[in-house]
């Protein structure tokens, strides 16, 4: 049902935190996790990210909707994010490609938005208090009912969510007649980075998160890439565990984002959830083998222990933020295995990194 613009529509933070603001979207009622994106543009690629599902996400730029949507700018088939926040979210678009509004569009998805809020100061706030689970509703105004639905959702620390974003059964990209053949382990995977894939040639076939070592094998690859993906990486034991096995095949990896994650996990690096993540196009990462930054597009809630990896004798740093200086990318020692916490396929963002993709590749011995 669409709403009325001039309805009042409800957010509601976990600490007790309340903004009231305008209706966008769906009529409803939406919960999930609270975080902030810092990026200009690309908002459509946002909204269809897996990495972002079970999270409530705030747009920082002040106008969003603007130039519309269309079906090319999707990272998966529907809206990931659980719900949108917004200063103006845009019903009237400009752009001759745009086949429809963002309005439609989330009425359409199924997606429960609010605009009219001050996003700086619920951003600055996020910043200060951390990531925490947030409600958003247009049809309840009842604080004390909000109070109730908003206790019942689960923390993201624990929380498993990759398998409920992974591909239900497996497909095929690329040339059959390649002779580059890449497992992919879908927990979330974007479409870019499978175009980034297939545009170097390889042939690929997308996998299940649960899928065992043994199927995986069975597509003979010379080539596995760990994919992006929503939720906490420390209860996904079943993907560590083929991670191992990889390892153990001495089998050319890569893994992005998630998978760099399960990557450390794999040796016994272990993970934490960070204060308020990294989640925007514009985050400048240091590469310390070759001593060039990379302004790079990042989306994640938790990180790979710094004192961990420094510590660990099998495993040696590549990457580094310069903000933070929080671990960007990581190399197996006396292994053909490497990962980065950013997105080097860069829908939306620069593309700074997509070198990655090219070493890869380069690393698969045909």
């Amino acid at each position: 049902m669409t709403p009325d613009r001039k309805k009042t529509a409800i957010l509601l933070l976990e600490d007790g935190t309340l903004f009231y603001g305008k209706a966008f979207g769906k009529t409803g009622t939406t919960t999930g996790e609270i975080c902030f994106n810092t990026g200009m543009t690309g908002y459509q690629e946002v909204f269809t990210d897996p990495s972002y599902y079970g999270q409530v996400l705030i747009m920082n730029n002040v106008h969003v909707g603007n130039y519309g949507v269309k079906n090319s700018d999707v990272e998966s088939d529907s809206v990931k994010v659980k719900g949108v926040i917004g200063k103006n979210l845009e019903e009237q678009y400009s752009r001759f490609s745009a086949i429809n509004s963002l309005q439609e569009y989330f009425e359409q998805q199924q997606v429960v938005a609010i605009d009219h809020v001050d996003t700086r100061a619920l951003v600055a706030h996020v910043r200060i208090q951390g990531a925490m689970n947030c409600i958003i509703s247009s049809d309840i105004t009842d604080l004390e009912q909000l109070k109730a639905e908003l206790a019942k959702v689960p923390s993201m620390n624990g929380l498993e969510l990759a398998s409920t974003v992974s591909t239900k059964e497996s497909y095929f990209l690329g040339d059959p007649n390649s002779k580059i053949r890449v497992a992919v382990l879908d927990c979330g995977i974007k479409k870019n980075i499978l175009s980034c894939l297939t545009e170097r040639g390889a042939y690929v076939k997308v996998h299940n998160a649960k899928t065992s070592f043994e199927e995986l094998q069975s597509f003979e690859p010379n080539g596995y890439f760990i994919s992006n993906g929503p939720g906490d990486p420390a209860p996904m034991a079943y993907a560590v565990n083929t991670v191992k096995q990889v390892l153990a095949a001495n089998i050319p990896l890569f893994g992005i984002c998630l998978g760099h994650q399960l990557l450390a996990l794999a040796n016994d690096i272990p993970t934490f959830k960070m204060h308020h993540g990294h989640r925007g196009l514009n985050h400048p990462v240091k590469n310390i083998i070759s001593g060039k930054c990379e302004v790079t597009t990042q989306n994640h809630g938790f990180g790979v222990d710094p004192d961990a990896v420094r510590a660990s004798t099998d495993v040696e740093i590549t990457h580094l933020n310069l903000n933070d200086d929080s671990i960007e990318g990581i190399r197996v020692k006396n292994k053909p295995a490497f990962s980065v916490q950013y997105h080097p396929e860069a829908t939306p963002g620069p593309h700074d990194s997509r070198y990655l993709f090219d070493e890869f590749i380069a690393s698969i011995i045909i």
